[in-house]
């Protein structure tokens, strides 16, 4: 966790804020660290952009949240169009 804060930026209990949150679960180590995926830094990353602009951080979870999920659908329908032009 500490690793992860610092190639953030951050702080561990702002890590562990989003991880209270729900915007991450990162996995743990046999020896109960938290290790966390690329992409999980990316999110965390974003997140923490917003909570710098001002943006509180339940509001800012919720705002990530949903760019991901409007990303996956355009990612989706892109492939759908993709497979059904002649």
């Amino acid at each position: 966790m500490g690793r992860a804060a610092e190639m953030l930026g951050t702080t561990q209990g702002f890590l562990r804020a989003i991880g209270e949150a729900r915007l991450i679960s990162p996995l743990r180590s046999p020896g109960g660290h938290r290790r966390y995926s690329r992409y999980q830094l990316r999110i965390a990353a974003r997140a923490r952009e917003l909570v710098d602009g001002g943006t509180p951080i339940e509001a800012a979870c919720r705002i990530v949240i949903l760019e991901d999920q409007l990303e996956e659908a355009q990612r989706i329908n892109a492939e759908h169009h993709r497979t059904t032009q002649p």
